[in-house]
């Protein structure tokens, strides 16, 4: 079985300089998407919402015509019924029975007036609901031109950085497993702690690379004998001499 190669303190500070460095490169592209990817997620999401409001609106607009309809239906058996009535009162043999084809030609006609007013509350709801249908298709006509152009600008920055971003995938890949799991998760959480993504920085001008704060000759003095990891006392950030940072080139 082969054997895992174990590498020196240098070799592991060498390879978290040039992981920081590949991961800086890869931050910078995120960063010329901005938020772009996030943008067209969210307009996506929009428009699918909008979309379903759409067929809601068209489905509860379909339920009130075919209650209309109903109400129509309505109306007709009502006035069968009137004319049904008003034919049986010419051979009414008492008043009794007048009184009673009265009272059904009654019924009838508060139950036409009662479609009528249905009909027409019913018709008012779908002006209603047509005019809710129409900012949707609005809307959704324009978010739709708003994500093609956010769409396009992404894909645009996407063609000219992928095999940019492809090669510097690699080279972290690579810096990656040069460094035990202790120390990676250790930069990797680092890396989380601050917004411009700096685990591994310089010691310049007597201060850490990150957060400026001094630090001492002596801790300076371990620093370039790179025997130790040494991280900055204030930030928590891994600290490396200006030469190692410097010797690291990524293209």
């Amino acid at each position: 079985m082969a054997s895992v190669k174990e590498f020196s303190v240098e070799e592991k500070l060498t390879s978290m300089v040039r992981l920081q460095k590949v991961d800086s490169k890869l931050d910078e592209i995120q960063i010329l998407k901005g938020e772009l990817p996030m943008e067209v997620k969210d307009l996506e999401d929009e428009i699918e919402g909008l979309h379903s409001r759409q067929t809601r609106v068209e489905e509860e607009i379909n339920g009130i015509t075919e209650f209309i309809e109903q109400k129509k239906e309505g109306i007709k058996e009502a006035q069968a019924l009137i004319k049904k009535y008003e034919k049986q009162s010419e051979n009414v043999k008492n008043n009794r029975e007048f009184e009673a084809i009265n009272k059904e030609i009654e019924m009838q006609q508060l139950e036409e007036k009662l479609c009528e007013k249905h009909i027409k509350d019913a018709t008012e709801e779908i002006a209603e609901k047509a005019k809710q249908l129409e900012f949707a298709k609005k809307a959704v006509t324009t978010k739709e031109a708003n994500l093609s152009g956010k769409k396009g600008e992404l894909e645009k920055i996407i063609n000219e950085t992928e095999k940019e971003e492809k090669h510097y995938n690699k080279e972290a890949a690579s810096a990656r497993a040069q460094v035990d799991e202790r120390l990676l998760m250790s930069y990797d959480r680092i890396r989380k702690n601050y917004r411009n993504g700096l685990a591994v920085v310089p010691v310049e001008r007597d201060s850490c690379g990150g957060c400026f704060h001094a630090i001492p000759p002596q801790k300076q003095s371990e620093i370039k004998l790179r025997k130790k990891v040494m991280v900055c006392e204030n930030c928590g950030r891994i600290l490396v001499d200006a030469d190692l940072n410097d010797a690291v080139e990524v293209k």
